[in-house]
């Protein structure tokens, strides 16, 4: 099978155009995004009655140029989507190798948090915690991780529960190498695939989630901009000025759908059946 058959080049090119906008937007950015001119509120979009090039997409209620603060809310959601996401992989998979690989008390101990993990409702729990911490950019971060390792975990898990009883692994038993050398040397390596398409199809996941925190207004604090607080300056004005709520929702809607379409094109790819194809 060829290495980039059937990729969803579409969803790539978003991906790395939304990567490529975070990067490097104190320099696309026209405006300071928190720069406030109230002479031009609710400006329309250029092709529209009564815009004008200046604001390119718009501006909201207070003047802020719209397409400054979606290019600078996607630096907050893309640094949000990779730590998070980075930090359940190496969390989610040291816990399911270990639950795996050691059984017994050990296996039953970890499992059963992780239960305890996916029971909860993530939206509530976030509320709370934030409520009680404050909105910010660290406590987002850290509620994301702690709440969402636990599926990864449990894949690699079942995974290694099935790599342990391998030939190969009673040999390298036999053969003196410890537990640690065995984790690292014959399981990690086999369960990377796995990690890797959870871990892309995880991105669309936590970039939603924390939009939908900053929609409540219990996310990264403004006046920092986010792809999820635009849409929230907005909807009070949607009938009239739509486009402050519009292009942050087609933003999240696209990277989203970019990341899930990309995931599910890595799980065919690393699918040993398509391999042998």
């Amino acid at each position: 099978m060829k290495p980039f058959a059937g990729m969803p080049w579409g969803s790539a090119l978003i991906l790395l155009a939304a990567l490529a906008g975070a990067l490097f937007a104190p320099w696309l950015a026209p405006y300071d995004p928190d720069q406030v001119d109230v002479l031009h509120r609710f400006t329309p979009p250029f092709w529209l009655e009564g815009g004008t090039m200046e604001h390119l997409l718009g501006s909201d209620d207070l003047g802020r140029d719209i397409l400054s603060r979606l290019l600078f809310g996607g630096r907050v959601s893309m640094l949000v989507a990779l730590v998070c996401v980075a930090s359940d992989a190496v969390l989610g998979t040291l816990v399911g190798m270990l639950a795996g690989y050691l059984g017994g008390w050990v296996d039953a101990a970890l499992m059963r948090l992780a239960d305890v993990m996916l029971a909860l409702p993530y939206l509530l729990i976030a509320l709370v915690v934030v409520s009680v911490l404050g909105a910010s950019l660290v406590n987002v971060v850290v509620i994301i991780v702690a709440l969402r390792w636990a599926g990864l975990a449990r894949i690699v898990r079942g995974e290694t529960l099935g790599i342990k009883q391998r030939d190969y692994v009673a040999l390298a038993r036999v053969g003196g190498v410890g537990r640690a050398g065995i984790l690292l040397r014959h399981v990690l390596p086999n369960v990377l695939n796995s990690v890797i398409v959870v871990s892309t199809l995880g991105v669309g996941t936590v970039i939603l989630f924390e939009s939908a925190l900053s929609f409540l207004g219990v996310g990264v604090p403004p006046p920092t901009a986010t792809w999820g607080g635009m849409v929230a300056d907005g909807r009070g004005s949607i009938g009239s000025a739509w486009w402050v709520s519009l292009f942050p929702g087609l933003a999240i809607t696209a990277v989203c759908l970019a990341c899930n379409l990309l995931g599910d094109w890595l799980r065919e790819i690393f699918d040993p059946r398509s391999l042998r194809a």
